[in-house]
């Protein structure tokens, strides 16, 4: 699968995701794979419709089989909370003003705080159709929801994780590194380097006749010098562009106007008069 690489760390930390009365498995596949992408691990399930295990969702997690395979079961959803310290629900609908509402970037860096304080945290998802009821709410100790189009705020289940589990991983880039990886390194080029490319370039140029009429080569040469350093180019794109220019070098070019291009700057383009 794109995007895997067992020889990498993998995460697994971080909040339970405690999916209520969940209905179908692939939902909670998709689920899972959502975790997986962001480094979460543990999930609970509160009295899936279905049942469990569920070949669905294993066939939906798309390779997130550590999560599924370490799925726990509850019959309740104080039985699936017993054991953590502090949780959210997320809920698009308005409720009574008893609970804080966090954003789910202050809600991500509270779970942080409570994750390395070495807390038990969890984030509670309700049905596909209509969500948590307000008595399941009330067993949170806070409410996150999320920014959307107040004429269109529904989510499904796989979505509002992954917004969530986004957020988690984004909340820990520090502890990372910044980011879980980074692009190869490059080096910074020389102006030797780059003065190699301008006379290595400029010479196939006159070669083909491109600085007509000669007396308008220097300001050509100005500006073309002017374009290539814009910008520092690292040495693997001066070793590209000049690959580039001697590949092209290797021929000569054909004159739209007929004829061939001179070969070496000793040549000179075709003329184009005719006898009369």
């Amino acid at each position: 699968m794109a995007g895997t690489n067992s020889e990498r760390q993998l995460l697994a930390e971080g909040p339970a995701i405690i999916l209520v009365e969940p209905q179908m498995g692939e939902n909670i596949g998709m689920v899972a794979r959502a975790m997986a992408n962001f480094g979460l691990a543990e999930l609970r399930l509160v009295n899936p419709r279905d049942g469990w295990p569920n070949e669905k969702a294993l066939a939906t997690a798309s390779k997130a089989d550590h999560v599924i395979e370490a799925t726990k079961v509850y019959d309740t959803l104080e039985q699936a909370v017993a054991d953590l310290n502090f949780i959210y629900a997320t809920t698009a609908r308005e409720r009574d003003g008893f609970k804080p509402v966090r954003s789910p970037v202050i809600a991500a860096e509270t779970l942080r705080g409570k994750f390395r304080a070495g807390e038990g945290t969890g984030i509670l998802f309700g049905r596909e159709r209509w969500g948590l009821t307000n008595e399941e709410v009330a067993l949170a100790d806070e409410i996150v929801t999320f920014p959307v189009n107040p004429a269109f705020a529904s989510l499904n289940i796989a979505q509002a994780v992954l917004l969530m589990s986004y957020e988690w991983m984004k909340s820990g880039m520090a502890d990372l590194g910044d980011v879980p990886f980074q692009a190869m390194g490059q080096t910074a080029s020389t102006k030797e380097q780059l003065f190699g490319l301008f006379d290595q370039l400029e010479e196939a140029l006159d070669a083909r006749g491109y600085f007509h009429p000669a007396g308008k080569k220097p300001k050509m040469v100005d500006n073309l010098r002017a374009v290539l350093s814009r910008r520092a180019f690292t040495e693997q794109e001066i070793s590209v562009l000049r690959g580039v220019i001697s590949s092209l070098d290797r021929f000569s070019r054909k004159n739209p106007r007929g004829g061939r291009f001179p070969t070496s700057a000793k040549e000179t383009p075709p003329d184009d008069s005719t006898d009369a």
